[in-house]
């Protein structure tokens, strides 16, 4: 289906109006997990599962709007701004209020919201419907803005109405991303690189466990505590100690007896994960995807093993690959407990490999598997039918 096409359809048939058609992508990271809120580097890129919001001003003070992938109306005024027991009209109403946070008035607008990005595939739909909703009333109504204060505000609206307090690089992908090339996003600076992604005969698949254990949340709250508890600690040895990215491997091994040893570890895994991933840049940059893709797997191995995040579910995925000549690499992606492995697999075996990877999936955990083949391609932008 076209849904660009679809969208604009449902949109003049309700709204007897041309819209304005946004596009904003999902986003996977091929490497460096739970590095971003230690200040370190993380690798996004933009996929072609994307979200798609059309728009036009309402002819009234009320605000009609439609997500088309469940059918559901909703309307508002936008005078005071409330959450909404839908969940979904949340994220737009975030991004109105961050408008209005900033000086902007924005009139009563139309919209129809559509999408594939999967649901539940950690692939960040919430965020791409954030830079759409921005990026599209920016346009509609005139308003200053470049990408930069598009992430912000998302970040910002996700932060402060939606209430996840999630880093920016979800943002930042699906605002800046470009065709077949990775994001090297520095968290703290916000400088960014990219990078080229040559797949020639390969291709990027998402395995969706199908699963999302409800450790996610508060363990994920944890690991950011001991991590700021190592910091603390190491604050106290050497100087200009800001977070973890300030920290090298050398010197938490110098200072490895002070340490409480499951802080210790944690530290470890994101000193060694920042390090790996600009190694894995520099593979890029040769257009060495093994040598990349063993660093995949490197990362799953410590965030199984080093940061418990995984799960059994997760770790099977990745294991049934290590066998596979048609694998380059595979690790778990997202904060963990669930979610999605992702996986540079030979073009022509990934259907075989799915086959036999669900079947066994099936019979070892007892659920089903998902797949999802995902391209690179470029971020938030303005699209014409």
């Amino acid at each position: 289906m076209n849904i660009p096409l679809h969208i604009s359809q449902i949109h003049e048939s309700r709204f007897n109006q041309k819209p304005l058609i946004v596009r904003s992508p999902g986003r996977i990271n091929l490497i460096g997990e739970h590095t971003d809120y230690n200040n370190g580097f993380v690798l996004p890129a933009a996929t072609d599962k994307a979200v798609y919001i059309t728009l036009s001003a309402s002819t009234d003070a009320t605000c009609h709007w439609f997500a088309a992938d469940f059918s559901d109306e909703f309307t508002t005024t936008l005078d005071v701004l409330q959450p909404s027991p839908k969940n979904w009209p949340n994220y737009l109403l975030g991004i109105v209020e961050q408008f209005q946070k900033m000086g902007h008035s924005i009139p009563a607008f139309n919209c129809v919201v559509s999408g594939d990005v999967p649901a539940g595939g950690g692939m960040s739909s919430s965020a791409a419907l954030e830079c759409a909703t921005g990026w599209g009333l920016a346009n509609l109504f005139n308003i200053p803005l470049d990408k930069l204060t598009l992430t912000r505000m998302a970040q910002r609206s996700e932060n402060e109405f939606v209430g996840l307090q999630c880093g920016i690089m979800d943002m930042f992908a699906s605002a800046f991303g470009k065709h077949n090339e990775v994001i090297r996003l520095d968290c703290r600076s916000l400088a960014y690189e990219y990078f080229p992604l040559e797949l020639g005969d390969y291709q990027i698949v998402l395995f969706d466990t199908g699963v999302k254990h409800s450790l996610a949340s508060s363990e994920y709250n944890t690991r950011r505590q001991e991590c700021e508890a190592g910091v603390a600690l190491l604050q106290t040895l050497e100087s200009d100690i800001h977070s973890l990215r300030d920290v090298s491997e050398e010197m938490l091994l110098t200072h490895q007896r002070k340490f409480d040893p499951l802080i210790f570890v944690r530290c470890l895994y994101v000193v060694q994960e920042n390090e790996r991933l600009l190694a894995a840049c520099e593979d890029l940059k040769r257009g060495d995807l093994e040598t990349f893709g063993q660093r995949m797997y490197g990362s799953h191995n410590g965030l199984r093993d080093m940061y418990e995040v995984s799960c059994k579910e997760l770790d099977y995925l990745v294991s049934f690959t290590t066998t596979e000549k048609s694998v380059l690499g595979a690790r778990m992606m997202g904060g963990g407990f669930g979610g999605c492995t992702i996986n540079i697999i030979k073009a022509d075996a990934v259907d075989d490999l799915f086959e036999r990877i669900q079947k066994a999936y099936k019979i070892a955990m007892g659920l089903d598997l998902k797949m999802y083949k995902v391209s690179i391609e470029d971020g938030t932008s303005i699209l014409s039918i």
